[in-house]
């Protein structure tokens, strides 16, 4: 069947995992699936090449929780693991006018940039100001609107900036219409943007650029032939047309879900705010 989906969860039975590749389940307000594959044997066959799947399963992300504090806390803290030392860019990827496409702008929106501060306030004695990581934020737009594939964008701001890594957020598909918008994956495999919705572009990866790529996605598409073979086991005809599904309220869940992800972005980033520190700048 011809089941098209980002998630590594979705990539794997639950019941058998093929050798090499390992599973860990774990979390408090997320049920949080950790994947982990030791090469690249399953890269020809399902797109999941070498490194660490971490899926974070919970209510909608367009719904306020109770627990929202704790869900952003969480998910800062397993990305965390995945950051090293040093400057980083955090790109977002996708289309600011399409709405589905939308969350790696908007959680650009509410990063914070850090990068200019020292060379600006060195001599102004803001200790504290000075002393945030150096964080840059890109969000370039798409090749219709730019002329420009968003891989040589970055890898040229990255040539100029020389961050110790990137973390590109993007928007992604799913096969399970349940996960739609209540699923976050991060990934240190990098990434290839437009793959969800079968435009994939230039991948950005360790293998190109040299430093390590942590990606962040939230599906916010599943595909209509995807849905009709998982439900019926059974393929639309090619002649028929090939449709993406959204949530209805997909302006909310990129809204709240750009929101969550960028405090936990921010929260990794910069370990001596906290996460009402980070609230009351935005």
């Amino acid at each position: 069947m011809n089941i098209r989906t980002d998630l590594a969860v979705e990539s794997f039975s639950a019941d058998a995992l093929p050798a090499g590749v390992h599973r860990d389940i774990r979390g408090k307000v997320f049920d949080i699936t950790e994947i982990i594959i030791d090469d690249d044997s399953c890269l020809d066959t399902i797109g999941k090449g070498r490194g660490t799947y971490i899926t974070f399963e919970g209510m909608s992300l367009s719904c306020f929780s109770d627990d929202y504090d704790d869900m952003v806390l969480e998910f800062s803290n397993e990305l965390s693991r995945l950051i090293p030392d040093g400057d980083v860019l955090v790109a977002g990827l996708g289309n600011n006018d399409i709405t589905p496409d939308a969350l790696g702008p908007q959680v650009v929106s509410k990063v914070l940039a850090t990068r200019h501060l020292r060379e600006e306030l060195a001599d102004e004695g803001e200790a504290f100001l000075t002393s945030l990581r150096p964080v840059s934020a890109l969000a370039g737009g798409v090749l219709g609107q730019t002329g420009i594939e968003t891989a040589e964008l970055i890898r040229a701001v990255s040539e100029q900036i020389r961050p110790s890594a990137i973390i590109a957020v993007d928007a992604l598909a799913c096969s399970d219409i349940s996960r739609l918008g209540s699923v976050i994956q991060l990934t240190n495999s990098g990434i290839s943007p437009g793959s969800g919705v079968a435009n994939a572009r230039r991948e950005l990866s360790e293998r190109l650029l040299g430093i390590p790529v942590i990606a962040v996605g939230v599906p916010t598409v599943v595909d209509i032939r995807t849905i009709v073979s998982s439900l019926t086991g059974q393929e639309l005809q090619n002649e028929l047309p090939d449709m993406m599904v959204t949530p209805r309220d997909i302006d909310r869940l990129t809204e709240r879900a750009s929101q969550l992800i960028a405090f936990g972005i921010n929260l990794a980033l910069q370990p001596s705010l906290t996460l009402n520190d980070i609230k009351g700048l935005f």
